[in-house]
């Protein structure tokens, strides 16, 4: 059976890291990306030979789309339905980091605007248009079992003074998912939350001496850095329908962060 899934900001990072494994279940894909085409075409290539390699032939379509935008939004949902005709998941990944990293008393309305508008009003907008869609894919369709999956943070319950914009969207992500998950139950339609920790990406390489002592000195369980293919991972087990009876539910993938220990 067929399925379509559209990831949002998929040319590299942790979207690249789920498309991949995605298109070793053998989904069709939509490919979404903000700026960097030729990122996004290289993605689109890795695909093809990751699901050649589990012997399926797949499609992967290239949408750029600022997902901050509501015409945007609109278009990247339209060019799935036309390009390849459903839509049996939706994972919303695409996001930025905090502009600038200023402290909490800095913050400028301007940059929280900006961080807001993808990290926080793109998912929550883009949701809701895939989610009319979707249901009327379960009506026609009884059995699909289509889903959302947000793509969250430790920032989402872990405080960082520098990036109290980045830290207030992860925690209202989470929020998002569960007031879609209770109006879409109904229809079938489950929808999870993936919460990753410290992931080796171009939006952390930063940090990552940082990061390195920190790991090392025991910030997580398991002291390595994640990689986008762990989270990729994550995603491919949720979309392949391995827990039906679950939805709302936070499923986190960092190193064992959240654990409190004493």
């Amino acid at each position: 059976m067929d399925q379509v899934a559209l990831i949002t900001g998929a040319s590299r990072g942790i979207g690249r890291g789920i498309a991949l494994e995605l298109a070793s279940e053998g989904f069709d894909l939509v490919v979404n990306y903000a700026g960097n085409e030729a990122a996004a075409a290289e993605t689109a290539k890795h695909c093809v030979e990751r699901a050649a390699v589990g012997g399926h032939t797949i499609r992967v379509e290239l949408c750029q789309a600022d997902v901050g935008q509501a015409a945007d939004r609109e278009r990247l949902v339209e060019f799935t339905r036309e390009s390849l005709g459903r839509l049996d998941l939706l994972v919303n990944n695409a996001g930025i980091t905090s502009i600038g990293r200023a402290d909490l008393l800095d913050a400028t309305e301007e940059n929280w605007d900006a961080l807001m508008a993808v990290n926080l009003k793109g998912p929550f907008f883009l949701s809701q248009v895939a989610a009319r869609w979707m249901v009327d894919q379960a009506k026609a369709d009884t059995g699909r079992r289509p889903k959302i999956i947000n793509i969250s943070s430790v920032s989402a319950h872990a405080v960082s003074t520098n990036r109290g914009d980045y830290c207030v969207a992860k925690a209202g992500l989470g929020m998002v998912t569960k007031l879609f998950a209770a109006r879409l139950a109904d229809h079938g339609i489950n929808v999870y939350e993936v919460c990753p920790g410290v992931i080796a990406s171009d939006m952390t390489a930063p940090v990552k001496e940082k990061y390195d002592q920190l790991i090392a000195d025991g910030l997580t369980p398991i002291r390595r850095w994640g990689e986008p293919s762990d989270v990729g991972r994550a995603v491919a087990a949720l979309a392949r329908d391995a827990f039906p009876f679950t939805t709302g539910e936070v499923f986190n993938v960092d190193g064992g962060f959240h654990v409190r220990t004493l």
